[in-house]
Protein backbone atom coordinates (compact mmCIF):
# COMPACT_ATOMS: atom_id res chain seq x y z
CA UNK A 1 0.00 0.00 0.00
CA UNK A 2 2.99 2.30 0.66
CA UNK A 3 6.20 1.86 -1.35
CA UNK A 4 9.16 4.19 -0.75
CA UNK A 5 12.25 3.58 -2.87
CA UNK A 6 15.59 5.40 -2.41
CA UNK A 7 13.77 8.54 -1.28
CA UNK A 8 15.91 11.62 -0.62
CA UNK A 9 14.73 15.04 0.51
CA UNK A 10 17.04 17.98 1.18
CA UNK A 11 16.53 21.42 2.69
CA UNK A 12 19.55 23.42 1.57
CA UNK A 13 22.64 21.69 2.98
CA UNK A 14 20.54 19.49 5.28
CA UNK A 15 19.60 16.04 4.02
CA UNK A 16 16.42 15.33 5.99
CA UNK A 17 15.70 11.97 4.33
CA UNK A 18 18.62 10.04 2.88
CA UNK A 19 18.09 7.15 0.43
CA UNK A 20 15.09 5.78 2.35
CA UNK A 21 13.32 2.59 1.23
CA UNK A 22 10.25 1.23 3.06
CA UNK A 23 7.44 -1.11 2.03
CA UNK A 24 4.16 -1.27 4.01
CA UNK A 25 1.50 -3.86 3.20
CA UNK A 26 -2.23 -3.18 3.21
CA UNK A 27 -3.82 -3.50 6.64
CA UNK A 28 -0.57 -3.03 8.55
CA UNK A 29 0.09 -0.72 11.48
CA UNK A 30 3.62 0.46 10.76
CA UNK A 31 5.44 2.18 13.61
CA UNK A 32 7.88 4.86 12.45
CA UNK A 33 10.49 5.44 15.13
CA UNK A 34 13.34 7.90 15.44
CA UNK A 35 14.67 10.81 17.48
CA UNK A 36 13.59 14.38 16.84
CA UNK A 37 14.91 15.56 13.50
CA UNK A 38 15.39 12.02 12.18
CA UNK A 39 13.18 12.62 9.12
CA UNK A 40 9.88 11.00 10.18
CA UNK A 41 7.67 14.04 9.60
CA UNK A 42 9.43 14.89 6.34
CA UNK A 43 8.79 11.37 5.03
CA UNK A 44 5.11 11.61 5.95
CA UNK A 45 4.79 15.00 4.27
CA UNK A 46 6.22 13.54 1.08
CA UNK A 47 3.65 10.72 1.22
CA UNK A 48 0.93 13.31 1.85
CA UNK A 49 2.08 15.19 -1.28
CA UNK A 50 3.00 18.27 0.78
CA UNK A 51 6.69 18.03 -0.15
CA UNK A 52 8.31 16.93 -3.39
CA UNK A 53 11.20 14.45 -3.18
CA UNK A 54 14.57 15.46 -4.58
CA UNK A 55 15.24 11.93 -5.78
CA UNK A 56 13.81 8.46 -5.48
CA UNK A 57 10.15 7.58 -5.55
CA UNK A 58 7.17 7.14 -3.24
CA UNK A 59 3.86 5.48 -4.04
CA UNK A 60 0.59 5.18 -2.17
CA UNK A 61 -1.82 2.53 -3.44
CA UNK A 62 0.41 2.28 -6.53
CA UNK A 63 0.05 6.02 -7.24
CA UNK A 64 3.11 8.24 -7.58
CA UNK A 65 3.47 11.25 -5.26
CA UNK A 66 5.21 13.08 -8.09
CA UNK A 67 2.49 12.76 -10.73
CA UNK A 68 -0.76 11.69 -9.03
CA UNK A 69 -1.03 13.88 -5.94
CA UNK A 70 -4.72 14.68 -6.34
CA UNK A 71 -5.65 11.00 -6.50
CA UNK A 72 -3.44 10.19 -3.51
CA UNK A 73 -5.09 12.90 -1.38
CA UNK A 74 -8.41 11.11 -1.85
CA UNK A 75 -6.88 7.91 -0.53
CA UNK A 76 -4.99 9.19 2.52
CA UNK A 77 -5.75 10.85 5.82
CA UNK A 78 -2.82 12.90 7.15
CA UNK A 79 -2.71 14.02 10.78
CA UNK A 80 0.33 16.22 11.52
CA UNK A 81 1.99 16.45 14.91
CA UNK A 82 0.50 19.91 15.47
CA UNK A 83 -3.13 20.25 14.39
CA UNK A 84 -4.79 23.55 13.60
CA UNK A 85 -8.39 23.96 14.74
CA UNK A 86 -11.08 26.54 14.09
CA UNK A 87 -11.87 27.39 17.71
CA UNK A 88 -15.16 29.19 16.98
CA UNK A 89 -16.76 26.02 15.58
CA UNK A 90 -18.45 23.14 17.32
CA UNK A 91 -17.15 19.61 16.77
CA UNK A 92 -20.04 18.94 14.39
CA UNK A 93 -19.46 22.15 12.42
CA UNK A 94 -15.74 21.42 12.20
CA UNK A 95 -16.34 17.97 10.68
CA UNK A 96 -19.12 19.26 8.43
CA UNK A 97 -16.66 21.82 7.06
CA UNK A 98 -14.15 19.12 6.11
CA UNK A 99 -16.87 16.91 4.68
CA UNK A 100 -17.74 19.82 2.38
CA UNK A 101 -14.05 20.40 1.59
CA UNK A 102 -13.82 16.79 0.40
CA UNK A 103 -16.96 17.40 -1.69
CA UNK A 104 -18.93 14.66 -0.01
CA UNK A 105 -22.61 14.66 -1.11
CA UNK A 106 -24.58 17.11 1.02
CA UNK A 107 -27.32 14.55 1.74
CA UNK A 108 -24.77 12.08 3.15
CA UNK A 109 -22.66 14.46 5.24
CA UNK A 110 -24.69 14.23 8.46
CA UNK A 111 -24.68 10.43 8.47
CA UNK A 112 -20.96 10.36 7.62
CA UNK A 113 -20.13 12.81 10.42
CA UNK A 114 -22.28 10.79 12.82
CA UNK A 115 -20.38 7.66 11.82
CA UNK A 116 -16.91 9.07 12.48
CA UNK A 117 -18.10 10.64 15.75
CA UNK A 118 -19.32 7.24 16.90
CA UNK A 119 -16.14 5.51 15.77
CA UNK A 120 -13.94 7.99 17.66
CA UNK A 121 -16.28 8.07 20.68
CA UNK A 122 -17.02 11.78 20.24
CA UNK A 123 -20.79 11.62 19.81
CA UNK A 124 -21.36 13.20 23.23
CA UNK A 125 -19.09 16.10 22.20
CA UNK A 126 -20.94 16.83 18.94
CA UNK A 127 -22.19 20.28 20.02
CA UNK A 128 -19.11 21.15 22.11
CA UNK A 129 -16.90 24.03 21.00
CA UNK A 130 -13.60 22.80 19.63
CA UNK A 131 -11.76 25.32 21.81
CA UNK A 132 -13.06 23.65 25.00
CA UNK A 133 -11.91 20.11 24.19
CA UNK A 134 -9.25 18.40 26.28
CA UNK A 135 -5.99 17.35 24.65
CA UNK A 136 -7.21 13.76 24.36
CA UNK A 137 -10.51 14.80 22.79
CA UNK A 138 -8.66 17.14 20.40
CA UNK A 139 -6.48 14.26 19.21
CA UNK A 140 -9.59 12.13 18.72
CA UNK A 141 -11.12 14.95 16.68
CA UNK A 142 -7.96 14.99 14.57
CA UNK A 143 -8.44 11.30 13.81
CA UNK A 144 -12.15 11.88 13.08
CA UNK A 145 -11.21 14.61 10.60
CA UNK A 146 -8.84 12.37 8.63
CA UNK A 147 -11.48 9.62 8.50
CA UNK A 148 -14.21 11.86 7.08
CA UNK A 149 -13.60 10.79 3.46
CA UNK A 150 -12.95 7.12 4.36
CA UNK A 151 -9.28 6.96 3.24
CA UNK A 152 -7.41 3.69 2.71
CA UNK A 153 -4.21 4.98 4.32
CA UNK A 154 -3.70 6.99 7.52
CA UNK A 155 -0.48 8.93 8.14
CA UNK A 156 -0.49 9.81 11.83
CA UNK A 157 2.38 11.90 13.16
CA UNK A 158 2.59 11.58 16.97
CA UNK A 159 -1.15 10.94 17.55
CA UNK A 160 -0.53 10.14 21.26
CA UNK A 161 1.60 13.22 21.92
CA UNK A 162 0.69 14.93 25.18
CA UNK A 163 -1.98 12.41 26.14
CA UNK A 164 -2.44 11.06 29.66
CA UNK A 165 -2.20 7.27 30.20
CA UNK A 166 -5.96 6.64 29.85
CA UNK A 167 -6.18 8.72 26.67
CA UNK A 168 -3.17 6.86 25.22
CA UNK A 169 -4.84 3.51 25.86
CA UNK A 170 -8.03 4.75 24.22
CA UNK A 171 -6.08 6.07 21.22
CA UNK A 172 -4.27 2.75 20.87
CA UNK A 173 -7.59 0.89 20.90
CA UNK A 174 -8.97 3.25 18.24
CA UNK A 175 -5.99 2.77 15.92
CA UNK A 176 -6.13 -1.00 16.37
CA UNK A 177 -9.81 -0.94 15.44
CA UNK A 178 -9.04 1.08 12.30
CA UNK A 179 -6.52 -1.56 11.23
CA UNK A 180 -9.15 -4.26 11.80
CA UNK A 181 -11.37 -2.29 9.43
CA UNK A 182 -8.73 -2.81 6.73
CA UNK A 183 -7.00 0.56 6.81
CA UNK A 184 -3.23 0.89 6.53
CA UNK A 185 -1.63 3.01 9.24
CA UNK A 186 1.79 4.65 9.39
CA UNK A 187 2.23 5.95 12.94
CA UNK A 188 5.16 7.87 14.38
CA UNK A 189 5.58 8.07 18.13
CA UNK A 190 8.11 8.58 20.90
CA UNK A 191 6.05 6.32 23.19
CA UNK A 192 7.68 3.07 22.13
CA UNK A 193 5.69 0.86 24.52
CA UNK A 194 2.52 1.95 22.71
CA UNK A 195 3.92 1.00 19.32
CA UNK A 196 5.15 -2.35 20.62
CA UNK A 197 1.61 -3.31 21.60
CA UNK A 198 -0.18 -2.41 18.37
CA UNK A 199 2.26 -2.40 15.43
CA UNK A 200 2.74 -5.32 13.07
CA UNK A 201 6.04 -3.87 11.84
CA UNK A 202 8.36 -0.96 12.55
CA UNK A 203 10.96 1.19 10.86
CA UNK A 204 13.76 2.91 12.77
CA UNK A 205 15.24 6.01 11.18
CA UNK A 206 18.22 8.06 12.32
CA UNK A 207 19.70 11.13 10.60
CA UNK A 208 17.44 10.48 7.63
CA UNK A 209 18.67 6.94 7.04
CA UNK A 210 16.78 3.73 7.69
CA UNK A 211 18.49 1.71 10.43
CA UNK A 212 16.00 -1.14 10.63
CA UNK A 213 12.71 -2.25 9.08
CA UNK A 214 10.78 -5.38 9.94
CA UNK A 215 8.61 -6.97 12.60
CA UNK A 216 9.09 -6.16 16.28
CA UNK A 217 10.21 -9.77 16.84
CA UNK A 218 12.87 -9.24 14.16
CA UNK A 219 14.04 -6.12 16.01
CA UNK A 220 14.32 -8.09 19.23
CA UNK A 221 16.20 -10.84 17.40
CA UNK A 222 18.73 -8.30 16.10
CA UNK A 223 19.68 -7.40 19.68
CA UNK A 224 19.20 -10.80 21.31
CA UNK A 225 22.95 -11.10 21.87
CA UNK A 226 22.69 -8.35 24.45
CA UNK A 227 21.54 -9.13 27.98
CA UNK A 228 20.68 -6.81 30.83
CA UNK A 229 20.92 -7.66 34.52
CA UNK A 230 19.60 -5.53 37.37
CA UNK A 231 21.79 -5.99 40.44
CA UNK A 232 20.67 -4.84 43.88
CA UNK A 233 23.33 -4.63 46.56
CA UNK A 234 22.88 -5.25 50.27
CA UNK A 235 22.34 -2.00 52.24
CA UNK A 236 25.41 -0.41 53.80
CA UNK A 237 26.30 2.92 55.40
CA UNK A 238 28.70 3.72 52.57
CA UNK A 239 26.50 2.27 49.81
CA UNK A 240 27.21 5.10 47.32
CA UNK A 241 30.95 4.46 47.61
CA UNK A 242 30.42 0.70 47.22
CA UNK A 243 28.25 1.24 44.13
CA UNK A 244 30.97 3.37 42.54
CA UNK A 245 33.58 0.70 43.30
CA UNK A 246 31.39 -2.14 41.94
CA UNK A 247 30.60 -0.17 38.77
CA UNK A 248 34.34 0.37 38.24
CA UNK A 249 35.02 -3.36 38.70
CA UNK A 250 32.25 -4.31 36.27
CA UNK A 251 33.37 -1.77 33.64
CA UNK A 252 36.86 -3.29 33.76
CA UNK A 253 35.49 -6.66 32.61
CA UNK A 254 35.59 -7.11 28.84
CA UNK A 255 32.34 -9.10 28.93
CA UNK A 256 30.42 -6.08 30.23
CA UNK A 257 29.11 -3.51 27.74
CA UNK A 258 28.11 -1.03 30.44
CA UNK A 259 27.36 -0.76 34.16
CA UNK A 260 25.12 2.13 35.18
CA UNK A 261 23.98 3.11 38.69
CA UNK A 262 20.18 3.31 38.59
CA UNK A 263 19.88 4.45 42.19
CA UNK A 264 23.22 4.83 43.97
CA UNK A 265 21.65 5.37 47.38
CA UNK A 266 19.59 2.20 47.04
CA UNK A 267 22.47 0.20 45.61
CA UNK A 268 20.90 -0.64 42.23
CA UNK A 269 23.08 -1.15 39.15
CA UNK A 270 21.93 -1.82 35.57
CA UNK A 271 24.45 -4.09 33.81
CA UNK A 272 24.44 -4.75 30.07
CA UNK A 273 26.50 -7.65 28.80
CA UNK A 274 28.16 -7.70 25.40
CA UNK A 275 26.93 -11.24 24.73
CA UNK A 276 24.45 -13.57 26.35
CA UNK A 277 26.61 -15.62 28.69
CA UNK A 278 25.79 -19.27 29.49
CA UNK A 279 26.80 -18.50 33.07
CA UNK A 280 26.87 -15.24 34.97
CA UNK A 281 29.09 -16.23 37.89
CA UNK A 282 31.70 -13.72 36.83
CA UNK A 283 29.31 -10.91 37.80
CA UNK A 284 29.30 -12.15 41.38
CA UNK A 285 33.11 -12.15 41.30
CA UNK A 286 33.16 -8.57 39.98
CA UNK A 287 30.69 -7.37 42.63
CA UNK A 288 32.73 -8.98 45.42
CA UNK A 289 35.91 -7.49 43.96
CA UNK A 290 34.25 -4.07 44.20
CA UNK A 291 33.36 -4.62 47.85
CA UNK A 292 29.64 -5.28 47.38
CA UNK A 293 27.22 -8.02 48.36
CA UNK A 294 24.34 -9.02 46.09
CA UNK A 295 20.81 -8.78 47.50
CA UNK A 296 19.07 -9.69 44.23
CA UNK A 297 19.95 -10.50 40.66
CA UNK A 298 17.22 -9.86 38.03
CA UNK A 299 17.66 -10.60 34.30
CA UNK A 300 15.72 -8.01 32.27
CA UNK A 301 13.75 -8.91 29.14
CA UNK A 302 14.48 -7.01 25.93
CA UNK A 303 11.79 -4.46 25.00
CA UNK A 304 11.35 -2.01 22.13
CA UNK A 305 13.17 0.74 24.01
CA UNK A 306 16.22 -1.54 24.36
CA UNK A 307 16.08 -2.46 20.69
CA UNK A 308 15.79 1.21 19.70
CA UNK A 309 18.78 2.22 21.84
CA UNK A 310 20.93 -0.64 20.60
CA UNK A 311 20.05 -0.14 16.95
CA UNK A 312 20.48 3.64 16.90
CA UNK A 313 23.79 3.92 18.71
CA UNK A 314 25.77 2.03 16.11
CA UNK A 315 25.66 -1.45 17.68
CA UNK A 316 24.19 -2.78 14.41
CA UNK A 317 25.12 -1.29 11.05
Amino acid sequence: MIEITHLTKRFGDLTAVDDLSISIEAGEIFGFIGPNGAGKSTTMKVLACLLKPDSGSAKVDDLSVRAQGDAIRQRIGYMPDFIGYYDDLTVDEYLQFFAAAFRLPRKKRRSIVSGVLELTDLTAKRDTMVSSLSRGMSQRLGVARVLIHDPKVLLLDEPASGLDPRARIEMRSLLTELARMGKTLMVSSHILSELAEMCSSIGIIEQGRLIFAGSIDDAYARVKGAERILIRLEPADNIAQIVASVVSALDADERVESATPVDGKAGVIDVELKDAEPGRHFLLERVIAGGGRIASFEPQSVNLEDAFLRLTKGAIQ
